[in-house]
């Protein structure tokens, strides 16, 4: 569970059914992402990307089901900064 596999959805896609209360929020540098932690273990299961503040970036190795239609796109991480934009449509609903 802690192998981030990213599945970036758009924030009104997103139904945390259950567990709110056992989650706390972790935010730096600009304030924009939210990054939420299980107080418990540890895992990050979802957040708020600043590169799409307006979705929601799911950690699918969290979930009980991955979706039944998933593409994965590579993404080059390490020059983030660089390549964000990229992603940035992935949180528009479609």
């Amino acid at each position: 569970m802690s192998g981030y596999l990213h599945l970036i959805v758009p924030k009104n896609n997103f139904n945390l059914l259950e567990g709110e209360s056992e989650m706390t929020i972790y935010s730096f540098n600009s304030g924009v992402a939210k990054h939420y932690f299980c107080k418990t273990c540890g895992i990050k299961p979802f957040y708020i990307p600043r590169s799409n503040p307006d979705g929601v970036d799911v950690n699918v190795n969290c979930l009980d089901e991955p979706p039944a239609k998933m593409k994965i796109v590579d993404f080059d991480g390490r020059n983030w900064e660089q390549n964000a934009h990229t992603l940035a449509h992935k949180s528009k609903p479609s």
